[in-house]
């Protein structure tokens, strides 16, 4: 090994997190090929006697330094948690199956009991999970309770594998008298498709335990939506649910709508680009008339329902977008209909500018539901008012009631948070700059992806009373940079404009 390596790995591990019994290494970038290049890290877990949790994520671990950590392992009885990510980048695929092998091995050799697993991005399809397949059936995963494999590439077959390793587990934990009781559940975006989604579906009905359920982007439709529905009924415990952007068509939804009025603890519901149609929005309205028992409120995407504890208490609701879902006028009226049931119909008011502003497309209708957002935002939680305020003015276009929404919703956010101090309203600034990707912020914030309308929405700001001049140049310092943004959006709608005439 180079000395510089040896060197980074030292540095590295001088400034590892160390504490509640965890070990820390994510996001180092170690390139870790052989036994050698792992020396340093094994020294500090063998001195590590309570060793509680391990974190690998962000580094790359060849089948090498997989077997000399593993080796490591076999004396750690007491490990819980493994948060091993993105653990594989570079590697051949032919080498992470027997790499998982090796560290599944040596888990299983120690006696260790498992609550938490992640090993989210790794893209080590099918034969990945031919290397966990044993470790999950073990007595080592008897006693999971998060299992996290998001963007893994698993497919049919790997949702196939997945699903019998989980029924095996829970049947051979059950005859010892501790079946297992899976509580999280997330497999984003792993072209399951329906036979995987459906496979996984049985392993769900047997376990009963589940507390959120995540398996947005899986390529799944209604044949597998109506199985996991099915499932879902089964564990009376769900908070959360999101299937954003798969395929639920009128059957999935019927049954998910269905699935829903057996879950009294669900919390967030995530159908975002889920193609619920018409009738489905009528069966989910039916569901949100009904009430439901909500505590907190799920996360704007194209389809998320907020729902109340009861119909006449909905303090909760601040926030629904229901756009591309092809709802119908029929669909609409159903959610207005249970929107007046809940003594929120005042909030809608009609299908205007002050309510409902729809549009028909190729698809449907796309429905946007304005809410007094200004009511919701705070200047003391900058980024989550950014965070709003981008949201909003993503909803942006030219039709005129959907131009004047948006603009007259934007006017008054601003308004409110640009009217407080001066370090509330620079924090705020700051915050939407971060968010935007113009300037380094502290922390994990999230970028967003900029579009035109949500340019159009500050340049319609900047030139309002509210927003100073001293703000405006604040925006102006980091934004002059991608003036070309503007400029070619500007060219191009006045090249639209000029070709209307």
């Amino acid at each position: 090994m180079a000395s510089d390596d040896i060197a980074q790995l030292a540095d590295v591990l001088s400034k590892i997190h160390v504490g509640d019994g965890e070990l820390g290494f994510k996001g180092s970038g170690l390139k870790l090929d052989n036994a050698e290049s792992v020396e340093e890290l094994i020294r500090e877990m063998e001195q590590y006697p309570g060793l509680r949790a391990l974190r690998l994520e962000g580094n790359t671990l060849g089948v090498d330094a997989a077997r000399a950590i593993a080796k490591a392992l076999e004396s750690k009885d007491l490990l819980q948690r493994c948060y091993w990510s993105d653990m594989f980048t570079g590697r051949l695929r032919s080498e992470i199956p027997t790499a998982l092998r090796c560290l599944g091995g040596a888990l299983m050799s120690s006696g260790a009991r498992l609550t938490d697993l992640d090993l989210s991005d790794n893209a080590f399809g099918p034969d990945g999970l031919k290397g966990i397949e044993q470790l999950l059936k073990s007595p080592s995963c008897h006693t999971l309770q998060e299992l996290r494999l998001n963007n893994c590439g698993m497919g049919i077959g790997g949702g196939k594998i997945l699903a019998e390793a989980l029924i095996e587990g829970h049947s051979q934990s059950s005859a010892y008298g501790a079946p297992l009781k899976l509580r999280v559940f997330i497999a984003g975006r792993n072209r399951l498709e329906n036979e995987g989604a459906s496979a996984l579906a049985n392993a769900f009905q047997l376990m009963g335990s589940l507390e959120e359920v995540h398996m947005p982007q899986n390529g799944i439709n209604h044949a597998g939506v109506v199985a996991l529905a099915s499932a879902m009924q089964h564990n009376p415990e769900l908070r959360v649910l999101n299937f954003n952007d798969n395929t639920f068509t009128k059957r999935g939804t019927l049954a998910m709508a269905q699935a829903l009025r057996h879950l009294r603890n669900v919390q967030v519901i995530n159908f975002g680009d889920c193609l619920v149609r018409s009738e489905g929005a009528i069966a989910l309205a039916a569901v949100l008339r009904e009430g439901l028992p909500i505590l907190k409120v799920s996360s704007p995407s194209k389809f998320s329902l907020c729902l109340p504890r009861h119909p006449a208490d909905c303090s909760f609701l601040f926030y629904v977008t229901l756009t591309g879902n092809s709802l119908g006028e029929e669909g609409c009226e159903a959610l207005r209909e249970a929107m007046k049931n809940m003594n929120k119909g005042s909030m809608l008011a009609s299908l205007s500018l002050l309510g409902y502003v729809y549009k028909q497309n190729l698809c449907g209708y796309n429905l946007f539901i304005k809410l007094p957002f200004s009511h919701q935002v705070d200047a003391s939680d900058p980024h989550k008012a950014a965070d709003i305020l981008l949201k909003i003015a993503s909803l942006y276009s030219e039709e005129p009631e959907t131009k004047t929404a948006v603009l007259e919703t934007i006017d008054a956010v601003l308004k409110k948070l640009l009217s407080g101090s001066v370090f509330q309203s620079y924090c705020f600034l700051s915050s939407l700059l971060v968010m935007m990707g113009l300037l380094k912020g502290e922390g994990k914030m999230k970028k967003v992806s900029l579009v035109p309308g949500q340019l159009l929405c500050l340049e319609h700001a900047i030139q309002q009373e509210y927003f100073l001049q001293h703000h405006a140049a604040l925006l102006h310092t980091f934004m002059s940079k991608y003036s070309i943004i503007f400029i070619s959006h500007f060219t191009y709608q006045s090249n639209v404009n000029k070709s209307s005439l």
